[in-house]
């Protein structure tokens, strides 16, 4: 005897309050299993695929894996002499802009007090403001020592994720066929076609979302490296990197990346004395540099929000950019990183639930009435 449908509806929620739940108290531990499971999705195509060719699965396993690796380290060999050579430069140019940091100060009070003379740099305010921020800074040193510590354990906790991720997803991708089969053995009896329906439909959506803010990433990624190298911007090919794998949060990729980029260069192209030959140096602010820097940014965002994110995903997941957000900012604020992480996935299967739910309800008597079952019998079809 099939479960009436209040009863089903109980159930599924309660499933859904218990992810929920899990969501929230095992967030952190769960993050690199949802990454190797993701992980382990993108891939199971290429597995299938040289399943065909007549590899075995375990074989598929390894060769992808493999290969993955490989090119990971090939490009972390190709990007790490850049990263050293830039290193000096940054170190050079930070020594540079604190040595000049009193004479900043000074050319910004020349600055503000011709275009706002009734403002009083030079008065008791400003320097009572100053010692109080210094005595502030010192009450606060052991927080910023914990501060330190968190970013110590941060780093140790990145390296971690690097270790494990890897492992979830070769055992998930070698296992995938079969606990699909697995799933689909239990999936109800009464309910198993509209389930796979519902099930294709799901996996057409995300593989569709996935490979669409994917080529975003790759795009957006590419174009900030090449065009901040291009600028000569140091670390450029690292943030415009960052700015790319951001890219799937709407302006956040943008935004954090623009504000890594234009400070990199306030340091690199700020004007200062500089020691050649012996010789002490005058060096302008190079405007022009660091305003192309703010360009290439200001480009990079009208050209993911007007034209890729709205075309490559928004199209294919079937959600308006807008709702896209919303489920960002939500899980985020519910459930944290992770939150981010499983956001638009179950915001797209709630979408093809929901489109499910409507089209039942078109065909059911709630919404026809009795005008719709004489139109269906041919009856009378004005009101």
């Amino acid at each position: 005897m099939a479960l009436p449908s209040q009863k089903q509806f109980q159930y599924w929620g309660i499933a859904a309050v218990v992810f929920g739940l899990l969501l929230w108290a095992l967030g952190d531990v769960l993050v690199p299993f949802i990454l190797g499971g993701a992980i382990a999705y993108l891939l199971d195509p290429i597995a299938d695929r040289l399943e065909r060719w007549g590899m075995g699965r375990v074989m598929a396993t390894v060769t992808i894996t493999i290969t993955s690796i490989l090119l990971f380290f090939l490009i972390f060999l190709l990007v790490l002499p850049t990263l050293i050579g830039q290193l000096g430069d940054l170190l050079r140019q930070i020594g540079m802009l604190v040595e000049n940091l009193p004479a900043m100060w000074d050319e910004l009070k020349v600055f503000l007090s011709e275009r706002i003379p009734s403002l009083d740099l030079q008065g008791d305010f400003v320097q009572e403001q100053l010692v109080t921020l210094g005595e502030a800074i010192q009450a606060r040193s052991g927080t910023l020592v914990a501060a330190l510590l968190n970013s110590a354990q941060g780093i140790l906790n990145v390296v971690i994720l690097l270790v494990i991720v890897p492992v979830v997803a070769f055992y998930l991708l070698m296992d995938w066929d079969r606990m699909v089969a697995e799933i689909d053995n239990l999936l109800p009896l009464d309910h198993r076609a509209t389930v796979r329906r519902l099930a294709r439909d799901i996996d057409h959506t995300l593989a569709s979302f996935l490979r669409g803010q994917g080529t975003v990433c790759l795009i957006l990624g590419t174009y900030y490296a090449i065009a901040l190298m291009v600028a000569g911007l140091n670390f450029g090919l690292i943030i415009g990197f960052i700015a790319g794998l951001i890219s799937f949060i709407p302006y956040v990729g943008a935004l954090v990346g623009g504000v890594l980029a234009i400070g990199m260069a306030l340091i690199q192209w700020w004007g200062g004395s500089e020691v050649v030959n012996g010789e002490t140096v005058e060096v302008a602010t190079n405007w022009l540099r660091i305003g192309i820097v703010g360009a290439i940014f200001a480009f990079g965002q009208f050209f993911e929000g007007n034209i890729l994110t709205p075309k490559m995903v928004g199209n294919s997941v079937g959600l308006h950019p807008v709702w896209l957000i919303l489920a960002l900012s939500v899980f985020g604020s519910l459930f944290g990183f992770v939150g981010m992480l499983v956001a638009v996935p179950v915001a797209a299967v709630i979408g093809v639930l929901m489109r499910f739910v409507i089209a039942e309800y078109k065909r059911g008597q709630l919404y026809k009435g009795h005008v719709g079952q004489q139109a269906e019998h041919g009856g009378r079809k004005d009101l």
